[in-house]
């Protein structure tokens, strides 16, 4: 019976530590998420922009070098 009552324990005490866990929330502030999506945003923007500057300067150089 020891041994039951023992195991009972701990699997109560598992389950509860368990349970702490999944109850604390994690808290985000909208402001630092909108910021950085805005960051991102930019970030691919100035490298689309990056490589089609890329892309128009190497078709202009092929371009010169044939003609």
């Amino acid at each position: 019976m020891k041994s039951f009552s023992r195991t009972k324990s701990k699997i109560i005490q598992r389950n509860t530590l368990e349970n702490e866990n999944l109850n604390t929330k994690k808290i985000s502030d909208i402001n630092v998420l909108l910021n950085r999506v805005r960051t991102n945003q930019k970030k691919k923007f100035q490298k689309k922009i990056l490589f089609t500057a890329a892309i128009l300067l190497a078709v202009i150089l092929v371009g010169f070098l044939i003609f």
